[in-house]
């Protein structure tokens, strides 16, 4: 029996859900521009604040200001450029680009803030799904892979900023969020026509805003309807059948809080990449725990602060999951996994 492809890399991007889609194409149909006075640019306007609330709503940052951006890279050049924020070497590139790698990861993947005022900080990180302590008063927080996969109160937050992206919670690619604790002020970036309250110049890109907050209100009911509980679970019997397939591999951050999804591993020895490229052949997204930037690959920073030597890091994959995975998905993908293992370690013997 032939089986279809089965897409486990929902950390990467998540398919786009039927409520953004439905949205997105009765916002087509919304001629105005939202800075324009007259009915129809009243039309779109009303929607645009209507998935701001959305968005606003599912983050529990309610009074807040939500700050459309093309994605949470931008967002993050929004907040933390000249700032002088330090950050850790698990933070996204698109944080570390902005900030000093000055904060100290321990051997758990968990970050050390002794300046919250000055200093960035991930929900949860991409590639091993560890959770940390936000701690009150932070300058900025990532947001982005924590929101629609755990509950999120920005406001109880206590930071100044947080970024988020649409495309990971099955919303459209292009969209995202810088949110400002009310009475932050920053300064604009892109100048220009003055758009989204002085902070981000240039005409928003209604359909993908509009895609973004339907999914937004969408992710937050499954979350509250304890879809990731379910996910929770397949990700539990996952590494059970890997364990059982391998019983040397690492399971990075297991035993310490991670997203319900994901699974970062690493078979010592076999690069990721490899992994990556035979589990494709097998009929499977998955990722190397290794970032990939114009074709070449290297060992994962993300690894490598939390200690783990450079083969080891070279070794990591990374499965996550979603609400729309199987246990079928995920024990085929096991077994397949296993018997390429078994093949690479008889030609490595």
């Amino acid at each position: 029996m032939k089986h279809s492809r089965a897409y486990l890399d929902y950390n990467a991007t998540t398919p786009l859900r039927p409520e953004a889609k439905q949205a997105m194409i009765e916002a087509m149909d919304v001629v105005g521009n939202p800075s324009s006075v007259h009915g129809e640019g009243r039309a779109a306007k009303a929607l645009m604040e209507r998935a701001r609330r959305q968005v606003a709503e599912a983050l529990g940052a309610d009074g807040a200001d939500v700050v459309f951006t093309s994605g949470a890279t931008e967002a993050a050049a929004l907040t933390c450029l000249e700032r002088g924020l330090v950050a850790s070497d698990i933070e996204h590139d698109a944080v570390r680009a902005w900030t000093r790698a000055d904060l100290t990861v321990s051997q758990d993947g968990r970050v050390e803030v002794p300046k919250p005022a000055a200093s960035v900080l991930q929900m949860a990180n991409s590639e091993t799904g560890i959770v940390q302590d936000v701690p009150h008063g932070l300058a900025v927080s990532d947001l982005t892979q924590a929101f629609g996969k755990l509950p999120i109160a920005f406001n109880w937050l206590g930071c100044d900023a947080g970024l988020v992206s649409a495309h990971k919670l099955a919303g459209p690619k292009g969209v995202g969020a810088a949110v400002l604790r009310q009475g932050v002020d920053l300064p604009a970036r892109l100048r220009g026509g003055g758009q989204e309250m002085g902070r981000r110049s240039g005409t928003e890109n209604l359909i993908g805003i509009a895609g973004f907050g339907a999914a937004a209100e969408a992710a937050a009911r499954d979350l509250a309807n304890g879809v990731w509980d379910r996910v929770a679970e397949l990700r539990n019997i996952l590494e059970k059948a890997l364990e059982a397939a391998a019983s040397n591999i690492i399971f990075v951050g297991k035993p310490v809080h991670r997203l319900p999804n994901t699974s970062c591993v690493i078979a010592q020895g076999w690069k990721g990449e490899t992994q990556v490229m035979q589990m494709d052949l097998a009929g499977f997204a998955i990722s190397a725990g290794s970032a990939c930037s114009s074709g070449k690959v290297r060992a994962s920073n993300v690894l490598m602060a939390m200690g783990y030597d450079e083969t080891q890091a070279r070794s990591a994959i990374r499965v996550s999951l979603g609400p729309d995975t199987t246990e079928d998905e995920v024990l085929r993908f096991a077994e397949s996994w296993g018997a390429a293992l078994k093949r690479h370690q008889a030609r490595a013997a």
